[in-house]
């Protein structure tokens, strides 16, 4: 049972921490250190002067690619520690006043103390997982800005009615087209990246059989399942999405069933254009569509229901280990 948590504040300079002990005392003054590689051992090295390596365990939120060194070197020194989503802390703790770097600090130590049995140590996704993680938000960086470059070309066409704005328009039109490509050529070393791994290889193809799983869908569900290694059942997977919807209901006052407004939206989104794109060409799943519609279900709430079958599916694929198929009717 570890003793001593240290709570991290995470920025893109450096690095506030904070030790407190499970009685949820604080042990120490809060400390900065820059957030490199000479910063994290530095802090480190204070610690573990101070306190057994085997009592420690580091707790900081989940910031992306600005604690990716830090989780790096507590992983390759064998150290336990914890990248926890900045909403679990928030809610855990209830109404809190005042921030700062420290504050922050001694709040995410707090929450890792009391809620030391609950909380898991995090583990480094490999290299080929971190990889395509990033190439998919690239994506989506390379998508908003191609949107935004169609929208705008569409009000300046309205305007080239009146004048000659022909200079602006094949300029967004070169534009567009070289986003086309990159997008593509990102999709490729996406493939490219997946294949580089037989684990990620084999995962990818035995979910991608499932009809409404493409190629982006397919690698996201990779990327947020860590392989499959993080969800051990496609309904916590669900309710990571905000696809699982819950009972809405107090006393004898009962409301509908809703979907949790804490979600991955992006990845929902997508879902809904898998299920979208799964009802035209998986003939159980455009039944089942069909019936529901008869039924008077609205077309957003088949599509979310869609949704989730399509992950049970992704997930029924894992645990076989072969690939789905669909049965003759």
């Amino acid at each position: 049972m570890k003793r001593i948590f240290v709570g991290i504040d995470i920025s893109k300079g450096w690095l506030d921490f904070i030790p407190m002990n499970d009685q949820v005392e604080i042990l120490d003054k809060a400390k900065r250190v820059n957030n490199d590689i000479k910063g994290v051992n530095e802090m480190i090295q204070s610690l573990t002067k101070r306190y057994n390596q085997d009592d420690l365990w580091f707790c900081f939120e989940h910031t992306g690619n600005y604690g990716l060194l830090l989780s790096s070197i507590l992983q390759s020194s064998e150290l336990t520690y914890s990248a926890v989503p900045a909403l679990e802390i928030k809610k855990s703790l209830g109404i809190t006043r005042g921030k700062s770097d420290q504050v922050d600090a001694r709040r995410i130590a707090e929450y890792a103390a009391i809620q030391k049995h609950k909380v898991k140590p995090s583990k480094l996704p490999s290299d080929e997982l971190m990889k395509v993680k990033n190439l998919l938000t690239f994506r989506a960086q390379l998508i908003k800005t191609r949107t935004a470059f169609i929208n705008s070309i569409k009000s300046y066409r309205e305007a080239e009615k009146v004048v000659d704005l022909s200079y602006i328009t094949s300029n967004i039109e070169d534009k567009i087209n070289l986003l086309d490509q990159d997008i593509k050529s990102v999709e490729r070393e996406i493939s490219i990246t997946i294949k580089q791994s037989e684990e990620l290889k084999n995962n990818y193809q035995l979910i991608s059989s499932v009809r409404g799983i493409g190629q982006v869908i397919g690698a996201f569900l990779l990327v947020y399942t860590n392989n499959f290694t993080s969800f051990d059942n496609p309904r916590k997977f669900n309710c990571f999405t905000g696809l699982a919807p819950f009972e809405s209901s107090s006393g004898i006052t009962k409301g509908k069933t809703k979907t949790s407004v804490y979600r991955h939206k992006a990845l929902k989104v997508l879902l809904f254009n898998g299920a979208n794109s799964a009802i035209q060409h998986d003939p159980q799943l455009k039944r089942y569509y069909q019936r529901k519609k008869q039924e008077g279900k609205e077309h957003m709430t088949i599509i979310n229901a869609i949704a989730c079958k399509i992950i049970y599916r992704a997930f029924a694929t894992i645990n076989r280990q072969s690939p789905y198929v669909i049965l003759a009717q």
